[in-house]
């Protein structure tokens, strides 16, 4: 639920949904590695594959102006049939890095290739891979709905949201798509990263979702007026957040905070979360140990608790659902996402797009 099915084009087309980000030292010395996730309940419900007409980019401001420098981007064929079985699909993809004038669409110097499912090693010390991996993010989605609705509708903070420590994203898969590269490709020591997915077929590339921090949309701004932030967030650039959404999640967090009761001044308190979090982007110091917790953002390794990390933030004080992502199941070697689950463990899943939807 980091950013699970909260656009129209999400709950349409599942590939185009960019659940999470992931930045972290690769396990290759001087290696920085990357992973955003899509497809949610992808093998059953959500397809193995990518859209051949998106492209999904990993965007990287090295200059401090919260434009991308630096774009890594992953760009699909059409699936195809493997053995003239019409359930047995391939697809291959290429990888590109952009800088200048050739961020804007699928251009860019040939990185690597390979094909869904594999992981792909060049001789220049890039690794790639794009395949099924288990979800890592963990909620009570049921208890966090209860919570926001009661902060808005009941103008009250719902301690006692969480008490049943549901993690409705268990046993699920996603689709991982994984970049490792040298440090060197990023020409930077400290870096602002975010990831977007666009559609660029037969006309130019229009952004169609964009990941910056995890629970933005759902969390802070989750307000129900003014409608449409979430829709406008993925449409725009961190460059723009500031105007956009400033003011929109410091009313979140100032309220939140003062709810719940733990800071005595929830509107300073809300000048200290707001430079955080917009602009909405991941800042990493290229080679160090990721960190992601309510006193420091520096990349996001794959263990961390995020959801936990993104309600004590807004609320000035502790908060936990009772559960926790699958840490047993992240590889240390690349590609580092997690162990897919088997049909056995993901027996009787219900949907998580109609899960969620009877959630609100």
């Amino acid at each position: 639920m980091s950013h699970h099915f909260d656009t129209q084009v999400a709950k349409d087309d599942s590939r185009l949904n960019i659940l999470d980000m992931y930045l972290f030292a690769g396990a290759t010395p001087d290696t920085t590695a990357m992973i955003l996730t899509t497809n949610p309940d992808a093998g059953i419900f959500a397809p193995l594959t990518l859209h051949p007409e998106g492209i999904y980019a990993f965007r990287f401001d090295i200059s401090g102006d919260a434009t991308e420098d630096v774009v890594f981007k992953f760009v699909f064929e059409e699936p195809h049939h493997v053995g003239g079985n019409p359930a047995d699909h391939a697809q291959r993809f290429r990888v590109v890095r952009a800088t200048g004038d050739e961020i804007p669409g699928a251009g860019g110097q040939m990185l690597a290739e390979g094909i869904v499912g594999r992981s792909v090693h060049t001789a220049d010390g890039v690794q790639a891979y794009v395949g099924r991996s288990a979800e890592l993010w963990a909620a009570d989605a049921f208890g966090f709905f209860t919570f926001v609705n009661s902060l808005f509708a009941e103008q009250r903070y719902a301690s006692d949201a969480f008490e049943h420590g549901n993690n409705l994203f268990q046993g699920r898969n996603n689709m991982a798509t994984v970049l490792e590269i040298p440090n060197s490709l990023l020409q930077a020591r400290r870096v602002h990263a975010w990831a977007t997915a666009s559609l660029c077929g037969h006309a130019p590339e229009v952004q169609v979702y964009r990941w910056g921090v995890p629970l933005l949309t759902h969390l802070y701004l989750s307000k129900p007026d003014p409608v449409g932030l979430a829709q406008r967030f993925h449409e725009t650039a961190p460059v723009d957040d500031a105007a956009l959404f400033g003011s929109a999640v410091a009313e979140f967090v100032k309220t939140l905070s003062a709810r719940a009761g733990r800071v005595k001044d929830p509107a300073g308190y809300a000048s200290i979360v707001v430079p955080r979090l917009i602009p909405a982007m991941l800042p990493y110091e290229i080679g160090s140990d990721a960190e992601f917790s309510t006193t420091r953002f520096n990349g996001r390794p794959l263990g961390a608790d995020a959801f936990d990390v993104m309600l004590s933030l807004a609320a000035g004080t502790a908060v936990s659902d009772g559960v926790g992502p699958d840490v047993a199941r992240i590889r240390p070697e690349f590609p580092y996402c997690g162990l897919p689950y088997d049909d056995s463990e993901q027996a009787g899943l219900r949907p998580l797009r109609e899960l969620i939807g009877l959630s609100y």
